[in-house]
């Protein structure tokens, strides 16, 4: 198991919402989807847009800038123009407090 970074409590991510977070240098986009919680890059794989400003329905998320879609339990691309998918990060929910994962 990778080291825990506390990124966020409950309260500051309400179910439906995303945010961006940052762990050892590296932005992550944080996801709240029917109180299951997700972690991926935040960062496009085709032109570098913010993944936690993108739209979610259920648990795909589009790119705000080319409509690039990901699957966020797992970083899957599952729609163009972006060819690979993203890292996916394990969750830890301990109490209140949202934790990531990080295995560097």
């Amino acid at each position: 198991m990778g080291t825990l970074v506390k990124v966020a409590e409950k309260k500051d991510l309400p179910a439906g919402s995303a945010k961006a977070v940052e762990v050892n240098g590296k932005q992550i986009a944080l996801f709240n989807v029917d109180n299951e919680y997700y972690a991926i890059d935040d960062t496009c794989t085709h032109a570098g847009g913010s993944l936690s400003e993108g739209d979610v329905a259920g648990t795909t998320v589009t790119c705000p800038l080319h409509g690039a879609e990901f699957n966020i339990s797992n970083g899957e691309v599952l729609g163009e123009p972006a060819e690979e998918g993203v890292k996916s990060y394990k969750v830890h929910i301990e109490g209140e407090s949202i934790s990531i994962e990080d295995e560097e």
